[in-house]
């Protein structure tokens, strides 16, 4: 018997933006159950909906030109293992940790029907499939968009920067960097100089929107307050670790600093060794001298992370510093799409979870506009030739989330620098693309097809490189060689030859003498795979045959 509200989905609901029939009489491609999954959770949010539900084995009215539903029964996933393998599946691809809130089975007329539960979007972070947010759009599902985008993430909770911190006085502030803050402000406000130097402090923290109504807010603690001061916050911290490591990981330094950040953000600059550094930009024969990291570059990393830190969770920011790396990290959601949105979107985030202290930071001239900081990281590092900026933002959905960027102080691929030299007129996106491939990163087929239309790339996907025709132009030759490797008959001659001395050798004995002549590219099992394709590629030309099976087997020349 049906309970109550499987029978008002079924009876009395008709096809809606939380609610969808499908016939799926005998099979239904998992990667449109993703997208609708993503895009039903987002529709329940937007709704304000907690539950989105779509039915199998019940017809689309609309598709089937008929006035109402009616129950045609589904074959799909019908064994309880092959289901399950299913919705295990569908979740691994959702951020958020998010998955079915039940799926249900049910015989009505003699036909199954199955209802799948899908919870909304969490509270300010829409649900994605692979990556991507999806939405209802008229009678189908597509990306979800810039205006649901930003109406999900308005959605978070009270803004933890703007709280008022009880008991807390101005007294609690340091008054040098009060007035480091006051200079910082008329730097943004010119034209209110004059009035600016005659405001007291109480009148200046609230027109700079650093307190409210002369009350001591969360960000003023974090900008402003004496280190002692950080202990008035709610069950958080404001704390930022520089940690020095050597090349083989073993930290040999460290040092913590806590309030007042607008201060404290010159000494932990300080603390990096940016030393100068020289590389070949060119055919020249003189070298570029730079300094390792644009000054730029890390002081907007380090102020995003105190902008974009979630609070909440008690963490802290970590600034671990390597011979030829800086790698930042803080606690919290990356509340964008992606990385890729960010660099496409003609206009910045609207969205930050420190609004507030956001809006004091740019009022300060801490950090860009907001949200342009990153596209700005970007093209400075692009113009440097250096390696662009990684983030990892892997976590989203995790208990325990957090973002992490790579800030790189030496060149990766010397190909990659001298490209960026002779093709001046390339985008951001295919120089972030291009960035990928210098770093053994996976790149879309469709990306890598743009790329190599271009002459970009080469290689069979997905073990691409830098094209040849660039080691070619720059002199590195012999690094190419090692990436991409000879030609097939070089290293079938070497098998023969090998086998003319040593029959009886095994696949193993094979590899250890091809492998430090195979492409740099491959993996331990990608050579491997390789050294068993040039066996039986040996084999079928009657060159070499196999004198046994599997493990054991041992080849001989014929």
């Amino acid at each position: 018997m049906l309970e109550k509200k499987f029978e008002d989905i079924l009876y009395h609901s008709s096809e809606n933006e939380t609610i969808e029939f499908k016939a799926a009489q005998n099979n239904f491609n998992k990667h449109e159950l993703g997208k609708y999954f993503s895009a039903l959770s987002n529709e329940a949010s937007l709704n304000g909906k907690e539950v989105a539900w779509l039915v199998f084995g019940v017809n689309d009215p609309h598709k089937y030109r008929e006035t109402k539903k009616f129950i045609v029964g589904t074959q799909f996933k019908k064994e309880e293992e092959a289901m399950n393998k299913t919705k295990q599946e569908i979740k691994e691809q959702i951020n958020n940790n998010l998955s079915f809130t039940e799926v249900v089975e049910k015989i009505i007329d003699g036909k199954r029907v199955i209802f799948f539960g899908i919870p909304a979007a969490l509270k300010g972070i829409p649900t994605t499939y692979q990556d991507k947010a999806y939405g209802r759009t008229g009678e189908s599902i597509d990306i979800l968009s810039n205006y649901e985008m930003k109406k999900i993430y308005s959605q978070t909770s009270d803004d933890w920067s703007k709280k008022i911190v009880e008991n807390a006085t101005i007294n609690d502030l340091n008054k040098d960097a009060i007035n480091l803050a006051r200079e910082k402000f008329k730097v943004k406000n010119a034209n209110l100089a004059d009035d600016i130097n005659n405001w007291d402090d109480e009148t200046f923290l609230n027109k700079a929107k650093i307190t409210l109504k002369s009350k001591i807010t969360n960000t003023a603690i974090i900008l402003l307050g004496n280190p002692d001061s950080t202990s008035l916050l709610d069950n958080a911290r404001m704390t930022v670790s520089w940690i020095l490591k050597d090349q083989n990981n073993i930290e040999i330094d460290y040092e913590h600093f806590s309030a007042p950040m607008l201060i404290n953000i010159d000494r932990i600059y300080s603390k990096i060794r940016n030393l100068n550094y020289r590389y070949i930009a060119d055919d020249s024969l003189f070298p570029t001298e730079t300094k390792k990291y644009d000054s730029y570059v890390l002081r907007e990393a380090i102020n995003n992370a105190i902008a974009h830190q979630d609070y909440n969770l008690n963490g802290k920011i970590n600034l671990v510093e390597y011979p030829n790396k800086v790698v930042l990290s803080n606690v919290g959601e990356f509340l964008p799409e992606s990385i890729e949105y960010v660099i496409d979107s003609d206009t910045p985030s609207e969205i930050y979870r420190n609004q507030f202290l956001a809006d004091a930071m740019v009022s300060l001239n801490m950090i860009d506009t907001i949200g342009s900081g990153i596209k700005k990281m970007m093209n400075i590092q692009m113009k440097r030739t250096f390696p662009l900026p990684t983030y990892d933002i892997s976590e989203k959905g995790a208990l325990h989330p957090k973002v992490q960027v790579t800030i790189f102080g030496e060149i990766i691929d010397e190909n990659y620098t001298k490209l960026l030299v002779q093709n001046s007129d390339l985008s951001l996106r295919e120089v972030m693309l291009l960035d990928k491939v210098q770093k053994n990163e996976r790149i879309a087929k469709s990306d890598a097809d743009k790329l190599r239309k271009k002459k970009l790339i080469e290689g069979r996907y997905p073990n691409i490189i830098i094209a040849s025709h660039i080691a070619d132009l720059t002199g590195k030759k012999n690094k190419y060689l090692k990436d991409a490797g000879l030609n097939n008959d070089y290293y079938k001659a070497l098998i023969v030859t090998m086998l003319e001395k040593y029959p009886n050798s095994s696949k193993q004995e094979v590899l250890s003498l091809l492998e430090d002549k195979l492409p740099n590219i491959l993996d331990k099992q990608q050579k491997m795979k390789k050294v068993d394709n040039l066996l039986q590629s040996l084999s079928r030309e009657g060159k070499i045959k196999s004198t046994g099976r599997g493990l054991g087997a041992k080849w001989i020349k014929q």
